[in-house]
């Protein structure tokens, strides 16, 4: 039977190994921006250490799915922005768009010479297209997954659990304990189901993505986002300390200072 330490263990090495493919990512846009084999190859290595945590992931959620639906191994601010067990899928696509705007806009006189750099900023109208169309098919599976969560927890004051509810004597006891915790398994399962179809969406939209851009768009969207996950983790961590919160990630305090840990 998988534990909590054993759930915590598994994010702590998906932190750690984020870092590891950011600074691979950055070696590459930064020493090898023009070999496209390179480029294609550590974004290759990132995807599948993607697809490696979620495959731990669903073994251990079976066990458990509510742990990874409220995690208490992650901050509170990371906490505070998950859905259904993890980031939102569109939240990548919203990177694209803030990446292509951020750097059109730094370029602005080289963009209207016509020079391109060949990253986000660089996305062509076919590429927009596309990435418009995956947001919009997006959204809608989205809202699908979060309707069918909506109806797992309703459930919750319907039968069974509301009528053993209703009537135990005593507040938190019953003679139907064996029913109570049938109840309880199953609504934990019902909610394992729905986060492995949250993880396969986020899966399946970080490739569609991947396959809409360039190898060195890909790999820059790739890093931004690693960088995004990493900084939020940190910055999470120091403001529970900040706040007295002490069921902090790891038993290493961070910094009491307001600057953003360095990079």
């Amino acid at each position: 039977m998988a534990n909590h330490q054993q759930f915590q263990l598994c994010y702590q090495n998906w932190m750690a190994q984020q870092k590891v493919d950011h600074d691979e990512l950055l070696q590459g846009l930064t020493n090898f921006p023009t070999d496209l084999d390179y480029l294609q190859l550590i974004t290759k290595k990132a995807i599948n250490h993607f697809e490696n945590y979620h495959t731990v992931r669903a073994q251990l959620a079976k066990h458990d799915g509510l742990s990874f639906l409220a995690p208490t191994w992650g901050t509170t601010f990371e906490n505070s922005s998950l859905w259904i067990g993890g980031c939102r899928p569109s939240l990548i696509i919203r990177l694209v768009y803030v990446l292509c705007g951020s750097q059109i806009n730094a370029h602005l006189a080289e963009v209207l010479d016509g020079v391109t750099r060949g990253n986000l900023g660089d996305l062509s109208n076919f590429q927009l297209k596309s990435v418009d169309a995956l947001h919009i098919k997006t959204i809608k599976e989205e809202d699908k997954l979060t309707s069918a969560l909506a109806s797992v927890q309703e459930k919750v004051a319907d039968e069974p659990i509301a009528l053993l509810a209703y009537n135990c004597k005593k507040v938190g006891e019953s003679s139907e304990g064996e029913a109570v915790d049938k109840a309880m398994d199953t609504h934990a399962f019902d909610v394992y189901k729905i986060i492995i179809e949250a993880d396969k969406l986020r899966l399946d939209i970080l490739k569609r993505m991947i396959d809409i851009l360039t190898p060195l768009q890909a790999v820059e969207l790739l890093l931004v986002s690693k960088k995004l996950n990493l900084c939020l983790h940190e910055w999470g961590k120091r403001r529970d300390f900040q706040m007295g919160i002490t069921q902090l990630l790891n038993t290493q305090i961070p910094s009491t200072s307001r600057d953003p840990p360095s990079e």
